[in-house]
């Protein structure tokens, strides 16, 4: 069985790219995606999937992120 990782809603998706202290722009370029890309996943136009769901476990868990918490209302170390 595959193991299943964090579910990429637009609350998480956003919260680790300010986590990072990025822009849409510059986390596109890290994932190798289009700006648009993140703004569709930050607005629920779409979610994450696939190699670009794992890219972003991969980034947060390099980070320190706390995505695996999940509630909309936690805040990461500079969202105080």
């Amino acid at each position: 069985m595959a193991r299943k990782g964090p579910v990429w809603d637009a609350g998480q998706v956003r919260r680790l790219r300010r986590f990072l202290g990025l822009s849409q722009a510059q986390l596109a370029r890290e994932l190798g995606v289009r700006q648009q890309t993140v703004s569709d996943w930050e607005t629920a136009r779409y979610r994450p999937r696939g190699a670009s769901a794992r890219l972003l476990t991969l980034v947060a868990e390099r980070a320190g992120f706390p995505y695996g918490q999940g509630a909309e209302g936690e805040q990461g170390p500079g969202d105080a």
